[in-house]
C-alpha cells in the first residue's frame, strides 16, 4: 500500500508542475468598463488583466453566437467571481450578469462595429503584402517571359506574357518579385523568401505563354517576376489573444519596417509557422540574452603576468589558457623569457542571462515563418532575440 500511494503522488507532480498559474488581475482593474471606438482586444484585456493574452480564461462569452469574443464601442464590461476566479461580461441594463440570446440578423447589423485584436493601421500594410514563399514554390510559380513588341518593362495598360499559367485560378492576378531569403539563424536553411508586391493584373486567356493585363503597378514589371491568384486582405477580427503552444521557442529573424531597434506596433518576422503550429492570435514573449560575453573582471586577472608567472609555477604549465594574440609591445630586454603572446583563460566568459523584453502576437502566418505585433516592450528589441511561450502559460 505504501508503495501504491508513493506512486500516485509521483505520478501527480508532472500536472501539478505544468499547471497555470491563476490568472492575475491588473493593480487597477475596473469594477465595469465601456468600450469605446478606437479600442482593441488586446487593449480591453489589458485594463483587467496583468496578461491580456489570458482573456479567454476570464471572458464569460455567450454560447449561443458563433464568436462569443466580439466586442462593440457601447458594451459595458463588469468583473466578476466565481468561484473565487474572476470573470468578465457583458452587463444588461440592470447591471446583473446573463446570457443574452441575439438573433443571427442582429448580430450581422453589428458585425462591421466589432473592434480588432490590434491595432488596424499597424499591421494593415502587411496582411496581404508582402508575401513569403517557400523556395520550392517559386521555382514552380508562373512568371513573366515577355512582353508584346519587344518591350523590357510593363506597367498599367500593358500586357504581359506568363508562362506556366494554363488553368485560371481566377481573373485577378498579383504580380511579385523575389526578394530577401529569410534564414533560420541556428540552421543557415532558407525557410522562405519575401516577394514585394509589383503590380495587379487581370487574366485575359491562359495558355503557353498566358496574356495577363497589368490593372495597377507600384512599379515596373519586368521579366522574370512571379504571378499568384490575388487574394483578400486576412480578417483582424477572427482570433482572440492566447498563449502560444507550450514549449515553442524561436527568433526574431527580420523587422519589415527597417528600423535596428525594434519596439511597440513594429512588425517582426519568426522563424517559426504553421508548421510549428503557430496560428493568428499566438503570443509569444520576447527574451534577450544566451550571447556568450567575456568577463572584464575576471579577464584583467587572467592575462598572462610574464613578469610574475614562471616555469617554476605548477599554474603556468597546468593553467587552461587560450591564445588570444599577440600583445602590442615585447617585453623589455631584461626580461627573463621574452614571452610576447596574449593569451585567456577560457573561463573568463560568461553566458547572459535571458532577460524580458516584451510580447509579441502573431496575426501572419506562412508554414515556416510568421509575422507578428510587438504590443508590450520593456526595452529595445533586436533582430536575433529569442521568443517563446508567455510565462505562466
Amino acid at each position: 500500500m505504501p508503495f501504491l500511494l508513493l506512486a500516485s503522488l509521483l505520478s501527480a507532480v508532472p500536472s501539478l508542475a505544468l499547471a497555470a498559474p491563476a490568472v492575475e488581475l491588473a493593480p487597477d482593474a475596473p469594477a465595469r468598463y465601456v468600450v469605446r471606438p478606437g479600442d482593441t482586444l488586446w487593449d480591453v484585456a489589458g485594463r483587467f488583466l496583468r496578461e491580456p493574452w489570458r482573456w479567454p480564461e476570464v471572458w464569460d462569452g455567450n454560447p449561443d453566437i458563433a464568436d462569443p469574443d466580439r466586442l462593440h464601442p457601447g458594451d459595458v464590461l463588469q468583473l466578476s467571481h466565481r468561484d473565487g476566479r474572476p470573470r468578465v461580461g457583458i452587463a444588461p441594463q440592470d447591471g446583473e450578469l446573463r446570457t443574452v440570446k441575439l438573433r443571427p440578423r442582429v448580430r450581422v447589423t453589428e458585425l462591421d462595429r466589432a473592434i480588432p485584436a490590434i491595432p488596424v493601421n499597424a499591421v494593415a500594410a502587411f496582411l496581404q503584402r508582402p508575401v513569403v514563399t517557400d523556395p520550392g514554390d517559386i521555382d514552380d510559380a508562373p512568371y513573366v517571359v515577355g512582353f508584346p513588341s519587344g518591350r523590357l518593362l510593363a506597367g498599367a495598360g500593358d500586357a504581359i506574357h506568363v508562362r506556366r499559367l494554363l488553368v485560371a485560378d481566377g481573373d485577378r492576378y498579383e504580380v511579385l518579385r523575389p526578394g530577401q531569403a529569410y534564414r533560420d539563424p541556428e540552421t543557415g536553411e532558407v525557410l522562405g523568401f519575401e516577394e514585394a508586391f509589383v503590380a495587379s493584373a487581370r487574366l485575359e486567356r491562359v495558355g503557353d505563354p498566358a496574356i495577363l493585363q497589368v490593372t495597377a503597378s507600384r512599379r515596373a514589371v519586368q521579366i522574370g517576376d512571379r504571378i499568384r491568384s490575388a487574394r483578400d486582405a486576412e480578417p483582424l477580427r477572427s482570433f482572440t489573444p492566447r498563449p502560444a503552444p507550450r514549449g515553442l521557442r524561436g527568433r526574431i529573424i527580420a523587422v519589415l519596417n527597417g528600423v535596428t531597434q525594434i519596439g511597440q506596433y513594429d512588425v517582426v518576422v519568426l522563424n517559426r509557422g504553421s508548421r510549428d503550429a503557430l496560428e493568428p492570435g499566438h503570443v509569444l514573449s520576447v527574451y534577450r540574452g544566451g550571447e556568450l560575453q567575456r568577463d572584464q573582471v575576471k579577464r584583467r586577472r587572467a592575462d598572462w603576468n610574464w613578469r610574475n608567472q614562471t616555469p617554476l609555477d605548477a599554474e603556468f604549465w597546468l593553467g587552461d589558457w587560450e591564445f588570444d594574440g599577440w600583445n602590442r609591445d615585447r617585453p623589455d630586454a631584461n626580461a627573463p623569457l621574452p614571452l610576447h603572446r596574449r593569451t585567456l583563460r577560457e573561463d573568463a566568459t560568461y553566458v547572459a542571462p535571458d532577460q524580458y523584453s516584451g510580447d509579441i502576437m502573431v496575426f501572419r502566418v506562412f508554414p515556416r515563418v510568421s509575422f507578428a505585433l510587438v504590443m508590450r516592450a520593456t526595452q529595445a528589441m533586436h533582430v536575433g532575440e529569442t521568443v517563446s511561450a508567455p510565462r505562466g502559460s
